[in-house]
């Protein structure tokens, strides 16, 4: 069944008009009056709907029912991740939400290739959380995941939350996943850009309570870095067992 996101509560009975962006999405997908859709709006609920109007520019669905879909992982990854270029930035973005991360931090750090500021950083925020929903819809989750606002690495290390076991990718002073104790509950995961960290940027990540992780011997693109290491926190502390 066709899953919409809507930035709008949702009750059971009540008839809404839907988002232009839904509305296209319908015709495209040749959906028919009367057909159920799966409304959410990221409190962790789905909301079963029936279509009462669909037109070209215009449509309402009925809320039928509300459900309660428990699929949120155990464990809670915060992911802050050194901006990489172009499609890799966008594909880590969504297979990471597809694999369970919380939350997303994206940090310019010195070897970034891409530099954002002003008005083109708030652009591509607004185009990274709108691939954060596509994926939400794509994966059934229905809480969607919170990217932050673009910070430099020295200003994104000082506003990380209190709690969390800090994780480090880095071949440096390194430990494997499954050596690390207790199992978390929280897991801040660090992953660089292309260029990887600098010596003093893994010293200030060292300073404020990051440990060292690695997943081999190999060298691991930004985006394989990430999606790898999501993939075996779930496996070891989440919901892959």
């Amino acid at each position: 069944m066709p899953r919409f996101y809507v930035p709008f509560a949702l009750h059971t009975g009540q008839t809404v008009d839907l988002p232009d962006n839904v509305v296209r999405h319908l015709n495209v997908l040749r959906t028919r009056i009367h057909e159920e859709i799966v409304l959410f709006n990221g409190n962790g609920k789905a909301y079963p709907s029936r279509l009462s109007i669909l037109e070209k520019r215009r449509a309402e669905a009925e809320i039928l029912c509300e459900e309660a879909a428990d699929n949120e992982s155990p464990l809670r990854i915060t992911l802050v991740q050194a901006v990489s270029s172009g499609e890799r930035m966008d594909f880590t973005l969504q297979k990471s939400v597809e694999l369970g991360v919380t939350e997303i931090r994206p940090v310019l750090s010195e070897r970034c290739v891409v530099r954002l500021s002003g008005e083109r950083a708030d652009k591509r925020a607004a185009r990274w959380q709108d691939i954060v929903v596509s994926a939400c819809e794509q994966s059934g989750r229905n809480s969607v995941p919170q990217v932050l606002p673009l910070q430099n690495y020295r200003d994104a290390l000082a506003a990380l939350p209190d709690d969390g076991t800090r994780l480090l990718m880095s071949l440096n002073r390194a430990s494997a996943l499954k050596d690390i104790e207790p199992p978390p509950r929280h897991v801040v995961l660090m992953i660089g850009p292309e260029g990887g960290w600098t010596a003093a940027e893994e010293q200030q990540a060292f300073d404020a309570g990051f440990r060292s992780i690695t997943l081999g011997p190999r060298v691991l693109r930004t985006e394989t870095a990430s999606l790898a290491a999501i993939a075996a926190m779930q496996a070891l502390w989440g919901d892959f067992a």
